[in-house]
């Protein structure tokens, strides 16, 4: 929503006035009597208290805290590279520490699965984007040749009767395609 506000260059005020008028069901109740309870005391309403109230009733610090725990120990796992991306990046803004581009790729790099992290981890890219994309490329390539080696190893079966130099013999054969 502030992103919104901020392309369309939209004051203060007129975002206070804009947010309230979108609140529906539970929220809009409960903001119709927070507002109450600050213009009894004498509150100035403004965009910045707006937010810090609605912030403290629908996303409290243990529930901000415990996303930030979670990105601190977030590893790819048995996900992709890209889901893990997208879970990286999604958890990125519940981090309290000051990030930069370089302490973000050694996060990421460090929670990177230890094959593909091996591959990465040597080349030290330091923007973020080339780093997802050379796990991403690390990923696809490591998967590749096994993909081909399966193919190559598997037997080609064929039915019915073998002929051998002359000699038949029944059943079913198992022929190499090397």
């Amino acid at each position: 929503m502030e992103r919104i506000f901020e392309a369309k260059g939209c004051p203060d005020d007129r975002k206070l006035a804009y947010t309230q008028y979108l609140l529906t069901g539970e929220a809009g109740h409960w903001w119709n009597s927070m507002r109450a309870i600050l213009e009894r005391r004498g509150t100035p309403i403004t965009w910045e208290l707006f937010k810090t109230k609605f912030y403290t009733e629908y996303f409290p610090d243990s529930v901000r805290f415990a996303k930030e725990v979670e990105f601190l120990e977030l590893t790819q796992g048995n996900r992709s590279v890209t889901k893990y991306v997208d879970r990286f990046k999604h958890l990125l803004r519940f981090s309290t520490v000051q990030v930069n581009e370089d302490w973000q790729c050694r996060k990421f790099e460090n929670g990177l699965r230890k094959d593909v992290k091996l591959m990465v981890k040597g080349l030290r890219i330091r923007e973020f984007p080339a780093l997802v994309e050379m796990a991403r490329d690390m990923e696809k390539t490591k998967g590749e040749p096994e993909v081909q080696q399966s193919q190559r190893v598997q037997p080609l079966r064929v039915g019915g009767p073998v002929v051998f130099r002359g000699v038949s013999f029944a059943g079913t054969s198992t022929l190499s395609p090397d």
